[in-house]
């Protein structure tokens, strides 16, 4: 009898600047073949009628790359608060702010996207391999704000635009679009207009 031999896990450190702004994001990434487990921090200036925070959080994944558990903390001169987003095997999503969770589905979410953070536009595409095999997915996604932490479900698109190392993946949704450059590991490498990796 053979065992299934699972691929290694690789321990990354990587670090986005903000795009014309005073932001910097650090985080300690554990990648698998599509899943991955991430500690961060996000420290941000205040500009664009945006007020100063700084932020950490932690991400769970499976190893099919669906989000299983994300806490995000923030602090902010008015105060601190945080939430923690947990999802089920049976699709459930628990919202917690501290005053006890709320139950949704979010349509069927298994991605997690953080305003303003370019490690979580790695979860679909990972999580497809969009990166490795050309594709277009249209998706729900669990959007939470910054600095705000409001919890609401999106709809965007991701689009493999180009193949190879780096690749370029297109992501829009009704307001937006960009196209972004990854890594061989699906890993942002390049955000226009909001964050590139140092």
């Amino acid at each position: 009898m053979t065992a299934t031999r699972r691929a290694p896990h690789v321990t990354k450190m990587l670090t986005w600047v903000g795009v014309g702004c005073l932001r910097l994001e650090g985080a300690r990434v554990v990648l698998g073949e599509r899943g991955l487990r991430a500690i961060g921090s996000v420290v941000s200036a205040a500009q664009d009628g945006i007020e100063a925070y700084t932020a950490s959080y932690s991400l769970t994944t499976d190893e099919a790359g669906v989000v299983q558990r994300l806490t995000v903390r923030i602090a902010r001169a008015t105060g601190e608060q945080h939430v923690i987003l947990t999802r089920s095997e049976e699709g459930i999503w628990l919202v917690d702010h501290g005053q006890g969770a709320a139950r949704t589905n979010f349509g069927g979410a298994l991605d997690v996207d953080l305003a303003l953070s370019p490690l979580f536009n790695a979860l679909p595409i990972r999580r497809l391999g969009l990166h490795r095999d050309a594709a277009l997915h249209d998706l729900p996604v669990v959007f939470v704000a910054m600095p705000s932490l409001e919890v609401c479900p999106v709809s965007q698109t991701y689009r493999t635009a180009s193949l190879g190392d780096p690749g370029v993946v297109s992501i829009s949704s009704d307001t937006w679009n960009a196209e972004i450059t990854v890594d061989a590991d699906g890993m942002v490498l390049d955000y226009p207009g909001l964050a590139s990796r140092v």
